[in-house]
């Protein structure tokens, strides 16, 4: 799995021009699923996710997780990351796991989030969806299950 993490202070995504997710301070979360990719990959990122001390703690330094901050994490489908540009002007997107394995690992993840605790909104898989939101710091994480 990729996840791209950006720490918000809000954000929202729509489909069609209405909200379907909306979240104060947090994550947003783009995710997107490779064919190796199992339960376990989702469960691990997002427990990483929820753990990350990435957040501003009392005395202003970056030590604290989502859990300690009470935040939310919009999780929004974005196959995309798996892009391939080494050829040509096309990005390929091989990489990607099919829509039904991605669709049930993108569940997964968005479960396993809120079965930690933490609040979670999320966007529709396989919309053309329209993501806003506010980084906050601006603070972005890339998490590959690759790297690990």
């Amino acid at each position: 799995m990729r996840i791209l993490l950006q720490r918000v202070s809000r954000a929202e995504v729509r489909v069609d021009g209405f909200a379907v997710g909306s979240i104060g301070p947090g994550l947003v979360a783009f995710v997107a699923v490779g064919p190796a990719d199992d339960e376990a990959t989702a469960d691990g990122l997002a427990r990483r996710c929820a753990e990350l001390r990435i957040f501003r703690d009392a005395d202003g330094r970056t030590n604290a997780s989502l859990l300690d901050v009470a935040g939310a994490v919009l999780v929004v489908s974005q196959f995309t990351l798996y892009a391939d540009t080494r050829r040509g002007r096309r990005p390929g997107f091989t990489g990607a796991a099919g829509p039904h394995v991605a669709e049930r690992l993108y569940d997964r993840f968005a479960s396993a989030l809120a079965g930690l605790g933490v609040p979670v909104a999320r966007g529709r898989f396989g919309a053309e969806m329209a993501v806003e939101l506010v980084n906050d710091g601006p603070f972005t994480i890339w998490l590959d299950s690759a790297e690990r």
